[in-house]
């Protein structure tokens, strides 16, 4: 059994979106950093006059207030347009929507642009060299390491490549201009400012590799929850807690596979003329009370209830799990479930009730089966006709569990009491079987 086309593109959309809400967090998150990291930007530059007042004088020739007032305006602008898109952000994530690629190119070009504006401000304060050496600098990398939780390669080499192209522009610009002329050679020379840029880029290059990492540890954790949850929805509370377990570890690839299983039909006697005569209700009632008590004893016996059948059930030992004694099982599950039936109708705890158990075991092919809307895990092969044929026998031996020859040499000690009844036809088979009567 192989994914359908419609399966690969059910989940292909399922992580996408998870993919898609991801990315939208990473975004609300990287504004949240940057207006926090603007904020304090801000105060710093506020207080740090009051602690040295007199050295920022200097290094400002005087010019302190109007820097401050520049930057400050600078400053506002940014933290205004990292509002604006995170509410944008924000919104999207309530409404599920994903943030378009070319809006998040957009963002990176403007947001990076800041460091620019801020140094080429300071340029009339500063003087061109002092400008391309003051903090300002510093947040083209911060940009960059952010932009890694925009979980996109390519927007973080864009972004480092518009940091190291800005700073290159500004940096050749203004130290061939005539004021920096006078300055210190090294300040000046084209080789360390040629290093910076690189710099920038090659931390681009980095962070683009952690983004490709966090991604695709994003997509595997998505694609794990998206089959536990597909597990969960499959098999609901039909299986123990310890059997889920086991299937939500399994690999998310074995679709289907061959299986020895053992196999059982379990049908209420005498459940059509009892519904005939009774409200919905009270048949809801009565079926609860009965399959409360066998649904535990299936599964504490290591089976699955497969397939609810109105009046019954099939319940299959050894898929999708098995621990060697699928047979064994089976029988201690039948045989339990007829003595607490037994013991409930004494206590009159439920209404006097026969059943008819039919098992039989044997190679089958298990897995799931349906459409991309439902699925169901199922098991198929000639082991579940005969099971079966098996249980229908009951009636014509006026008996409650019959077992074939091969769950009998499978659980000889379990089904040492079993009487042989001898070859037997059934429905849709040419050759006899042989049938064991275990009640």
């Amino acid at each position: 059994m192989t994914a359908t086309p419609a399966n690969l593109r059910l989940t292909d959309s399922v992580l996408e979106a998870e993919l898609a809400q991801q990315v939208l967090r990473g975004e609300k998150l990287r504004l949240n950093i940057l207006i926090c990291a603007v904020l304090g930007a801000l105060l710093l530059l506020n207080l740090l006059p009051f602690i040295l007042l007199d050295e920022m004088q200097r290094a400002f020739h005087g010019t302190l207030r109007s820097f401050q007032l520049g930057i400050t305006a600078v400053c506002g602008l940014a933290i205004l347009y990292l509002v604006i898109e995170r509410v944008l952000v924000a919104r999207h994530l309530r409404e599920g929507k994903p943030f378009s690629e070319w809006r998040q190119y957009v963002s990176a070009f403007i947001e990076t642009s800041i460091p620019t504006a801020g140094i080429f401000f300071t340029v009339s304060l500063l003087g061109p060299v002092n400008a391309l050496t003051s903090p300002v600098i510093l947040w083209y990398p911060l940009f960059i390491l952010l932009s890694a939780l925009r979980l996109n390669f390519r927007i973080t080499l864009f972004t480092g490549l518009v940091a190291a192209a800005s700073y290159l522009s500004l940096a050749f610009w203004l130290i061939t201009r005539p004021a920096s002329q006078s300055a210190d050679p090294f300040l000046i020379a084209g080789p360390q400012h040629l290093i910076k840029g690189i710099f920038l880029l090659a931390m681009a290059v980095m962070t683009g590799f952690v983004t490709l990492q966090i991604k695709r540890r994003v997509l595997n954790s998505a694609q794990i929850t998206e089959e536990r949850n597909r597990i969960s929805r499959m098999f609901g509370q039909h299986v123990s807690p310890e059997v889920m377990k086991e299937l939500l570890e399994q690999q998310p690839d074995r679709l289907s596979e061959e299986r020895y299983v053992c196999v059982m039909f379990l049908d209420i006697r005498g459940f059509t003329s009892f519904a005939e005569t009774k409200r919905p209700e009270e048949v809801v009632a009565y079926l609860d009370s009965l399959f409360e008590f066998m649904i535990e004893i299936v599964n504490r016996n290591n089976g699955i209830i497969n397939k609810f059948l109105g009046d019954g059930f099939m319940a299959v030992f050894g898929a999708p799990l098995s621990d060697g004694r699928e047979d064994i099982n089976a029988v201690n599950a039948a045989r339990e479930i007829l003595a607490r039936l037994t013991d409930e109708c004494a206590q009159n705890r439920i209404l006097p009730t026969t059943l008819g158990i039919g098992l039989h075991s044997g190679t089958a092919v298990t897995g799931r089966v349906g459409s991309a809307v439902r699925q169901e895990y199922t098991v198929i092969g000639d082991v579940v006709n005969l099971a079966s044929r098996i249980e229908q026998l009951n009636k014509q031996f006026n008996s409650q569990l019959l077992i074939s020859e091969e769950v009998w040499n499978a659980a000889r000690d379990q089904a040492a009491t079993a009487e042989r009844i001898g070859e037997t036809h059934v429905k849709g088979r040419a050759a006899p079987i042989q049938i064991y009567r275990l009640a």
